[in-house]
């Protein structure tokens, strides 16, 4: 089968997703990509790009997040106005935080709404991502005036399902690295510094640890944007050696090594519709130290949420416990729930349901 993938936003976890099912699919995957720039100019205009690229006639479109699916059909109706349109979810406006500066109010959310209304067949990365997006429609539809078009929700509902983010985790098998004997506990940070993750509270956790003498050291990894957040300089001065990595790993391999060398991760995210960098970690055998919200506690098994879920405000606490040697964590289990998530045994799921839809949707 020939499936047009369009990612709009080819960039971070959008085109680990775009290229790992590329490269795992048995099906003729056509990637047409635009750079991972100027995300609100993508949501509204990436429909108009994508109308003129896409020349070839694919038997399924599967279009990532950001565009306007409405768009599309539209512009390309009269020579694909018979080939289904799937949507991939990564993430929704609707619930994405918005800082102070944008203030763009339900515009971002209504194109998801559309888009999804659009689609043969809506797909999200999570369970959690599902059942935030359904509970999100009514609360934006409610604040217009009349013609609430409530109704519609169901019919989105009815097209929906969960194909859970694919993850290329065999890759980090080729750089693993042994700590070093009688290191003190490493914490480790992999997510983008940006406001939703929240790096305030992990910044501000760590520098109260050492304040009370804790022994660990700390890896403070992710992609930058912009400045450096305030409570990252912080850390730096006040920890000191103690941050043995600041900043972005140069490739892969050191990325991965440094996984490997870690004991914990850690998140105090505000935002997340999955957590590939907690899967990473976790399958290189890492305990993840997380909020009890967001797509979190879907990660875990339930014997070991206790352990690694903290409560709002907790997250100093929760890793004073540990560094206490509190908690016996199995670290094969956590490699095992993570393994779920590899290609190898998400593409074929993935394939399956795209052929499926593609046979639903044919023509007579």
């Amino acid at each position: 089968m020939h499936i047009a993938l369009l990612e709009s936003y080819y960039g971070g976890s959008h085109k680990a997703w775009a290229d790992g099912y590329q490269r795992h699919s048995r099906h003729d995957i056509e990637l047409i990509a635009l750079p991972a720039q100027f995300w609100k100019w993508r949501m509204q205009g990436a429909a108009i790009s994508f109308a003129r690229l896409l020349q070839s006639r694919p038997d399924l479109i599967l279009a990532s997040s950001m565009i306007d699916l409405s768009i599309l059909r539209a512009l390309t109706f009269r020579r694909l106005g018979d080939v289904p349109l799937a949507l991939y979810l990564h993430e929704n406006q609707l619930s994405y935080p918005q800082n102070q500066r944008q203030g763009h109010g339900w515009r971002y959310g209504f194109i998801n709404y559309i888009s999804a209304l659009t689609a043969d067949a809506v797909y999200f990365n999570s369970e959690y991502h599902q059942m935030d997006f359904m509970a999100q429609l009514p609360r934006m539809l409610k604040h217009f005036a009349d013609y609430n078009e409530l109704e519609s929700i169901e019919t989105i509902r009815h097209k929906s399902d969960v194909l859970p983010l694919g993850i290329d985790l065999r890759r980090f098998d080729a750089h693993r690295a042994e700590k070093s004997a009688g290191a003190p506990p490493l914490i480790l940070w992999n997510h983008r510094w940006e406001a939703d993750k929240n790096p305030d509270a992990f910044a501000h956790s760590l520098i109260q640890l050492a304040e009370s003498n804790v022994d660990f050291q700390a890896l403070i990894l992710g992609e930058q944007f912009g400045e450096m957040p305030a409570a990252f300089r912080a850390a730096r001065e006040q920890l000191g050696g103690r941050i043995i990595q600041l900043g972005y790993a140069q490739s892969f391999a050191e990325y991965a090594r440094w996984l490997w060398q870690s004991d914990y991760v850690v998140s105090s995210a505000w935002q997340e519709f999955f957590g590939a960098a907690v899967c990473e970690a976790m399958y290189c055998r890492c305990i993840p130290i997380l909020p009890d919200r967001l797509n979190y506690p879907y990660l875990l098994p339930d014997e070991l949420k206790q352990s690694c879920l903290y409560a709002r405000d907790k997250l100093r606490a929760q890793l004073a416990y540990h560094l206490a040697g509190g908690a016996f964590v199995d670290r094969g289990r956590l490699r095992a729930e993570a393994a779920r998530y590899d290609w190898s045994r998400i593409a074929p799921h993935y394939d399956k349901e795209l052929a499926a839809l593609a046979s639903r949707q044919a023509p007579g």
